[in-house]
């Protein structure tokens, strides 16, 4: 049936190429010269390289009433809209030609657009809106959308482009009402506008935030006095702050935060702007709401981290020192597991100068805060919250510190009820949180067993000396773990914990394929902008759920969709998301349609895990590319839930299982799925 519906739908597109190509004559023709555009250069456009047709776009086409081609808004030259409400133009065909017709809005957003911004886009002389954000548009923004001169609304966020700025797009200043190019990777100076002194008056909204501009703040924006909502957040912004900007006084919403912004804060006469929206900065932006200017006040205490020195030598693994002072304090041991240490109070007398505070959960009661804060460390990871550090006991064990970045984190006392509910959290695939430290001026350590093991990703995807082959059974188990590590999180805890962040760079391998899930929860203890980073960053990578936009809407379902990328993953061998050249996306649900349709599924499996593999079918690996479009579905509730994805992996494991382990493997003495 499922094929027979695939094969409908490709005669009814070769149809409709059937239809267009018919009428071509009577469009070369035709005085509607954004019909034209629309069909001849804007959908091939924003449709891109997709090997299946966009369903917005394919509305978009000869054998379809004008009125019904889906996001776009047509009015006449006297500026009147086409009454699509009336069935008699809702269904008539030969508006094509009329030449009275303009194009005035296209609106798109979350449409799965794969293409580019076409320059064509700035011959539609009476185009007001412009809307394509949340989708996968890449290459630069052309200097053409400068010579649209009613645009009023124009938001592109959340897509892929990159580049500068063109100077252009200042050109619309005179009716631009909305500016939104968030969540790109747009990069060098914003470009400041031809014309001297222009104070785009209309200009309201202006939302150039995560993205990679760099420079000093722009001036000129402080002449865009009528903006109520400016965000320049999680950029490269450096050097100090205009007092100009203070002339801002309508503004309503602001959002500096994670630049690199020095010296003092003008004071704003406007509306009581709140601390997040300047965190992430220098040290040494003060000023309301971050506080005086006074002596000293950049200077870091006693109880904070003294320094991460890291240096890179040839060929040198980069060493960072992690050293934080002496413990002056309390120290508890805890003798029987599974009882929290609680040093989260600081003495009541006052009296001793406490460098932090230590929290200790099940197998971490041999820490102290001295073993902790003179632990030296070796940078493993960065990421935009934080950075992960393998650091050496003085006892010669390891850990691995997780040091939270500044301003990433909510308030100690929203942060602790979550940091108690990780620490309970045990389960044989989940990575266990040993010990929490907060320090005296904030700081934040998340401590773990340190793992030498590689991760997921790494065996997947780089070629180094001595890599393991990942045959079906090695992939299967590693799959099944994981799968069992989520379905704990979400109902065997006490209370469900989303994971949030599920990907291969997050899942821990040991020698024996047993897998380990880590970053679990840690969603739960960011402000609202630094977990939406997390969103940005899956999205990136290609494990965001279609539905998911903001952190704070993540739930089981979204999980369930990232772990069916990962399966996609471990069975195709290919890297989700972002390709190695420009442009390039790897969209792993639509390469296993496009080999469905075209009969080749059998081409879409990891050549390397089909070594030794006589039937895919008998072996599971047609069922598990099932359970992991399953996991995919475009609809959350369509979705299994992860205890039966547990069940379905359970009953399709390979029959070859002695293919676990190679004879030059040494086998596990822990139990094992099979």
């Amino acid at each position: 049936m499922a094929s027979s519906l695939s094969r409908l739908s490709l005669f009814s597109f070769f149809s409709i190429i059937t239809a267009f190509s018919a009428n071509a004559d009577s469009f070369t023709s035709a005085e509607s010269s954004d019909v034209l555009l629309v069909l001849q250069k804007i959908k091939p456009a924003l449709a891109g390289l997709a090997s299946l047709e966009n369903i917005q776009l394919s509305s978009w086409n000869a054998s379809s009433p004008l009125c019904l081609w889906r996001g776009l808004l047509w009015s006449r030259s006297d500026g009147s809209p086409l009454p699509c409400d009336l069935p008699s133009v809702r269904s008539n065909l030969s508006l094509f030609s009329d030449a009275s017709l303009q194009l005035t809005s296209i609106r798109l957003p979350a449409t799965g657009l794969s293409g580019f911004l076409p320059r064509e886009l700035g011959q539609l002389s009476y185009l007001r809106s412009l809307n394509l954000a949340v989708n996968s548009l890449s290459g630069p923004v052309p200097l053409e959308l400068g010579n649209c001169p009613a645009l009023a609304d124009l938001d592109l966020a959340d897509n892929r482009l990159n580049g500068s700025l063109p100077t252009s797009l200042w050109n619309l200043c005179d009716r631009l009402v909305s500016l939104r190019l968030h969540g790109n990777i747009l990069s060098g100076d914003v470009p400041q506008p031809a014309t001297p002194n222009s104070s785009c008056e209309s200009l309201l909204v202006l939302d150039l935030g995560r993205n990679r501009f760099e420079g000093e703040f722009p001036r000129f924006i402080s002449g865009f006095r009528n903006l109520n909502e400016l965000d320049l957040s999680e950029n490269r912004f450096s050097g100090q702050l205009p007092e100009s900007l203070s002339e801002l006084t309508h503004l309503q919403k602001l959002n500096l935060s994670f630049n690199n912004f020095s010296g003092k804060m003008p004071e704003f006469s406007g509306p009581n702007l709140p601390v997040e929206a300047f965190v992430g900065n220098s040290p040494g932006l003060c000023g309301q709401p971050l506080g005086n200017c006074s002596p000293g006040s950049d200077g870091l205490s006693a109880g904070a981290i003294a320094g991460i020195v890291i240096g890179a030598m040839s060929g040198a693994v980069v060493l960072a020192s992690l050293t934080i002072g002496w413990v002056q304090g309390r120290k508890r041991h805890i003798k029987s597991r599974g009882v929290e240490e609680d040093v989260m109070k600081m003495d009541e007398d006052g009296n001793h100068n406490v460098d932090g505070r230590l929290l200790v959960f099940e197998g971490g009661e041999h820490l102290t805060l001295e073993d902790v804060l003179n632990a030296t460390g070796q940078v493993v990871e960065k990421t935009s919250y934080g950075t992960v550090y393998k650091a050496k006991l003085a006892d010669g064990g390891n850990i691995a510190l997780r040091l939270l970045r500044e301003g990433t984190c909510k308030d100690l006392s929203s942060c602790s009820p979550v940091i108690r509910q990780l620490g309970r959290t045990r389960h044989e695939n989940l990575v266990p949180l040993r010990a929490f430290y907060h320090g005296k001026r904030g700081e934040k350590l998340l401590i773990y067993d340190y793992l030498p093991n590689r991760t997921l990703h790494e065996l997947l995807h780089e070629t180094r000396a001595g890599r393991p082959q990942l045959n079906w059974a090695r992939r299967h188990k590693i799959a099944l773990g994981v799968a069992r590590g989520l379905a704990y999180l979400h109902s065997g805890a006490e209370t469900p914990i989303t994971h949030s962040n599920v990907r291969s760079r997050n899942v821990f391998v040991d020698e024996f394929f047993v897998s380990r899930l880590t970053e679990y929860g840690l969603d739960k203890l960011m402000v609202p902008a630094v977990a939406d980073e997390m969103v940005a960053a899956a999205k990136a990578e290609g494990y965001k759920a279609p539905e998911l936009q903001k952190m704070k809407k993540c739930n089981t379902r979204t999980d369930v969709y990232a772990f069916g990328i990962l399966l996609l993953e471990v069975l195709i061998g290919k890297k989700p998301g972002k390709g190695i050249r420009p442009g390039e996306w790897v969209d792993l649900p639509a390469l296993v349609k496009v080999a469905v349709l075209e009969e080749t599924t059998m081409e879409v499996f990891d050549s390397e895990l089909l070594k030794g593999i006589r039937s895919p079918a008998e072996e599971g690996l047609v069922q598990a590319l099932k359970l992991a479009m399953g996991c995919c579905a475009p609809v959350a509730s369509a979705r299994p839930d992860m205890n039966e994805v547990v069940r379905m992996l359970e009953e399709n494991r390979p029959r070859n299982r002695s293919a676990l382990y190679s004879p030059a493997d040494t086998t596990s003495e822990i139990g094992t799925p099979f």
